[in-house]
């Protein structure tokens, strides 16, 4: 049987008539202040634990609604936060784990193509040999005389090789310029000067150089196949008083034959007419020398190589031709005539003649 006796202090189980280990008796003798404080203490820690019920038919006040208008936000205060912010700043949660990138792979490397590689390797050996051989072969051609490289000799393209062609000194107190003669066309410069000297390895015609270098008329008009043409010439010069006359003439190693003739007159003017309306002609030559029966205009001649001043009038003989092949040229230059005449067995080599012509026209402008 179990007794429960309740107390306003202490409650006390009985079982079978023995009190707990743990209680105690009660003694009457305590004052009654006690009693009531204690029951008073009792009674309030008993309302803290149990809360008052709520009755249901109660009414809820509502709580009115406050305009968004009517209140306004006021700015927190500046306070210093762990994070060197403002107050307001929300830290992340110490316990949030840190973000890290994400891993990226390793690149893949790419194998290279040794072939690829090696190919490249022999050109770049083959351009540093070939820009080696160019080189040196450059430096030894600058190093050569241009008789001894290919394609640039003198002989490779059929020209001769002259001396330096100078122009003679003026006497003193001369009139003209430097090239030998002044405005009226008459040359101040002797006139065997003026005469192109022989290209190299080339034999001298003896029969040319006259008396002290001068050549006489009789001699001159030798040239002309025909006695008519020889005395026709020889009046026109006896009619313009030819002043002098100067010769030279060559033969060189191939066996081409030259012959240059100098005549010079009073004037320019008497020079002239006698050249353009008795000598010589635009389709080819009045009086034929000896070895070409009839001659034509030279349309091979360069027209680029003419020379101021200079009137030329450029043959070729005909076709058939006899034993050789003659080429002749007059040149009109102030007071002065010139005939150019070079001749060959066969065929006689436009070239040289062209570069004879030239020269000579050179020395005379």
């Amino acid at each position: 049987m179990t007794e429960q006796t309740t107390d306003t202090t202490r409650t006390t189980h009985v079982e079978d008539g023995k009190p707990e280990p743990d209680a105690l008796p009660v003694e009457s003798a305590e004052p009654e202040q006690d009693a009531t404080q204690d029951a008073k203490q009792g009674e309030a820690s008993a309302s803290a634990e149990a809360p008052e019920p709520v009755e249901a038919t109660a009414p809820v006040e509502e709580t009115p609604a406050v305009e968004s208008a009517s209140v306004q936000p006021q700015p927190l205060p500046a306070v210093a936060t762990p994070y060197g912010g403002q107050a307001g700043f929300i830290p992340p949660p110490p316990s949030a784990p840190p973000v890290f990138p994400a891993p990226q792979e390793p690149p893949v490397k790419v194998r290279k193509d040794r072939r690829v590689l090696r190919a490249v390797l022999r050109w770049t050996a083959a351009t540093v040999v070939f820009a080696a051989v160019g080189a040196s072969a450059a430096y030894g051609i600058t190093r050569m005389e241009r008789t001894d490289v290919p394609g640039l000799a003198t002989e490779a393209d059929g020209r001769w090789d002259y001396p330096a062609i100078t122009k003679p000194p003026l006497p003193s107190g001369s009139p003209g310029p430097f090239d030998g003669a002044d405005k009226s066309g008459v040359h101040s410069a002797d006139l065997r000067a003026l005469l192109l000297p022989a290209p190299k390895g080339a034999k001298a015609d003896a029969s040319l150089r006259g008396d002290d270098g001068w050549l006489s008329s009789k001699a001159f008009l030798s040239q002309y196949a025909e006695k008519v043409d020889r005395e026709t010439v020889g009046q026109m010069l006896t009619d313009d008083a030819v002043r002098h006359i100067a010769a030279r003439g060559w033969t060189t190693a191939d066996g081409t034959r030259t012959r240059i003739y100098l005549l010079q007159f009073d004037t320019a003017a008497v020079a002239e007419e006698l050249l353009s309306t008795k000598l010589a002609n635009y389709d080819g030559a009045q009086y034929a020398v000896t070895g070409a029966a009839t001659t034509e205009r030279d349309e091979h001649f360069p027209a680029a190589s003419e020379v101021d001043d200079i009137t030329r009038y450029a043959y070729t003989e005909s076709k058939p031709y006899g034993p050789e092949q003659v080429r002749e040229a007059y040149l009109s230059a102030g007071d002065t005539i010139a005939l150019v005449v070079q001749s060959h067995k066969g065929v006689a080599p436009a070239v040289p003649f062209q570069q004879t012509v030239v020269l000579q026209s050179q020395l005379l402008d």
